[in-house]
């Protein structure tokens, strides 16, 4: 007879289920928030003037 009941079993299996599914959720918010930090840092740097036609220029030269 196994140690836990088969309400137990399937509660271990859900919360494998999360941790699976919250993995690629936690590296994309990671990323997210290195982007949001990134682009403050070269507004903070650069000026809004500046900070924007870098971003025209980059856009521009991806196409």
């Amino acid at each position: 007879m196994p140690a836990t009941s088969g309400r137990d079993a399937g509660t271990a299996n859900e919360t494998t289920d999360a941790a699976i599914l919250s993995r690629p959720l936690l590296v994309f918010s990671v990323f997210g928030a290195f982007m949001v930090a990134a682009t403050m840092g070269l507004w903070s740097y650069y000026g809004t003037a500046v900070f924007f036609e870098m971003v025209r220029a980059g856009f521009v030269a991806c196409f």
